[in-house]
């Protein structure tokens, strides 16, 4: 058993890896990693970040420079997680039928925006008909060159609020390294790359996304090639910037998807390395569905003299998503109101929240031996298991997927009946982003929330 409180430990990193973390890391992925490392035990905050693209977790790597500056903190699962403080009257809402039926309808189609031809004819064939509220309201604030920072909920187009307006400036000046959006997780970044290809496709530009998981010899040779926009999570990326194959100081226009992740203390440092590498800026866009207060200061510092869009205003839930509790009684089977409510043929596709890898792991394993249909999403799956995952979901082979928060940003399924959490979220914004996933394209959504 490890001792209540580890000590502190300075020996060499792969050394200490081999002893202490054989069976969750591969010693050939650390084989180039040199130097010493301290650690430090905290697992509530090993547990929150390796479910992301940031620190020691992120690929099971890090960049010899990112090592060398940063403390990591290993996952021991005989600390318990912190219990949630979130008040549950906050997760009890009705759905607003009413908003619903009135959806923002823009003045303008497609085909009367102020963009080339070429793009027009690309959005009608993928099915756009009018742009979104948040497209609509930013796209010429966009052409124009300001700095933007936009908060809508999630499912009302902000990725193609940032890509339109980039493809369009690409279309007139073709230039390699033009764009660089990074995003805090992988499945995020493949949506966006599979967004921007759909929409510029036959227009002769590129993009590339490097995500952790993936081969790195792979993403260096799809670096020879022309690439018009970089998608890619922090960790990946400034490893790459560490062996000089991507100079940051080419790019010309950053995308900050999901900035309140991205500007949180996960990811703080690797953004400040960005941005302190991108010599040439001259634009930059912030975009999410919540805004932290307290992250304004460093807002402040990435925009000049931005304009601000709010669809939303960045601290509540979606009106058009039905919440509720389910209280669990003392002596309740929690598993068995799951398995009730599971039964029920309107939920036919579940995202279910869990607070840590090993209870995702656990839940779902639960789930299958009880007969019900389940994958799995986290930090500790590897990318190929992760995408097949989904790839089950959004096709209806499995009834529910349950994941870690990695699963509440970018994961693009348009039909998910539920979304239930079976533990308090740590946070509100977690939780507005994980109910985010239903109740999207103007339907109603049901959130339900377990509360002991």
């Amino acid at each position: 058993m490890l001792p209540e409180t580890p000590p502190r430990v300075e020996c060499g990193i792969f050394d200490y890896l081999c002893r202490n973390f054989l069976a969750d890391f591969s010693i050939r992925q650390f084989s180039r990693i040199q130097g010493p490392l301290s650690f430090f035990y905290d697992s509530a905050k090993a547990e929150q970040y390796s479910n992301l693209e940031t620190g020691l977790f992120k690929n099971y790597y890090m960049s010899y420079t990112t090592l060398n500056n940063r403390q990591s903190k290993p996952s021991y699962s005989t600390r318990a997680r912190k219990a949630s403080m979130l008040d549950p009257s906050l997760l009890v809402k009705e759905a607003d039928h009413a908003m619903v039926e009135r959806l923002y309808r823009s003045d303008r189609l497609i085909s009367e925006l102020p963009i080339d031809t070429r793009l027009k004819h690309s959005l009608t064939i993928k099915g756009y008909d009018r742009p979104t509220e948040i497209q609509d309201r930013t796209l010429e604030t966009l052409m124009e060159g300001r700095d933007l920072l936009g908060i809508a909920q999630t499912g009302t187009g902000k990725t193609g609020a940032f890509l339109i307006p980039i493809i369009e400036n690409l279309l007139y000046k073709r230039v390699n390294s033009y764009a660089l959006i990074v995003v805090p997780t992988r499945e995020l970044a493949l949506q966006v790359e599979e967004e921007f290809k759909s929409m510029a496709r036959e227009l002769g530009l590129y993009s590339a996304s490097f995500i952790g998981g993936t081969s790195i010899n792979r993403d260096l040779q799809n670096l020879r090639r022309d690439t018009h926009v970089v998608i890619a999570t922090p960790g990946r990326l400034l490893d790459l910037t560490d062996r000089r194959a991507i100079d940051l100081g080419k790019f010309k226009t950053l995308v900050l998807d999901e900035f309140d992740r991205m500007l949180d203390m996960g990811f703080i440092r690797d953004v400040n390395r960005i941005l302190a590498g991108m010599s040439g800026r001259k634009h930059t866009m912030l975009f999410s569905a919540t805004l932290d207060s307290t992250q304004q200061p460093m807002i402040n510092t990435i925009l000049k003299n931005p304009v601000i869009v709010k669809v939303t205003a960045g601290n509540s839930s979606a009106d058009g998503i039905e919440q509720e509790v389910i209280r669990i009684k003392p002596g309740e089977d929690k598993f068995r109101v799951l398995q009730e409510m599971l039964a029920q043929s309107e939920f036919r596709k579940v995202l279910l929240f869990e607070e840590t890898k090993h209870r995702v792991s656990r839940l779902c394993m639960k789930l299958n031996n009880a007969g019900i249909k389940a994958d799995q999403i986290h930090g500790n799956k590897s990318q190929n298991a992760r995408q097949n995952a989904l790839k089950a979901f959004k096709q209806g082979r499995i009834q529910v997927l349950v994941a870690t928060d990695v699963a509440s940003r970018g994961l693009d399924v348009s039909d998910i009946s539920h979304v239930i959490n079976y533990q308090v979220p740590q946070t509100h914004d977690s939780y507005i982003h994980r109910i985010g996933r239903t109740g999207r394209a103007g339907k109603v959504g049901k959130a339900y929330t377990f509360v002991a």
